[in-house]
């Protein structure tokens, strides 16, 4: 198990009472989304590099990625909203 540090953190009351309401374990939950958030700023600063030694993605690789993620059904979709 990987070691832990405890902090404090201060949030809206309305945010802590609806945390409340998701979940009994708000450390857990926190670290998860905490953990989430890094991620996509990880993802983002690679696609960022990639795209400053590469040039931009293409229509084409963009639909491709999407539909990857999304399956067929949501690519459509998906390429419309960008």
């Amino acid at each position: 198990m990987s070691s832990t540090t405890r902090i404090t953190v201060t949030l809206p009351s309305d945010q802590v009472a609806e945390l409340r309401k998701l979940t009994d374990n708000v450390s857990g939950y926190v670290a998860e989304a905490v953990a989430r958030q890094i991620r996509h700023q990880l993802l983002g600063d690679d696609l960022h590099r990639y795209e400053e030694e590469h040039g931009h993605f293409s229509d084409e690789e963009l639909a491709d990625a999407r539909s990857k993620i999304f399956g067929a059904a949501g690519s459509s979709n998906e390429a419309d909203a960008a």
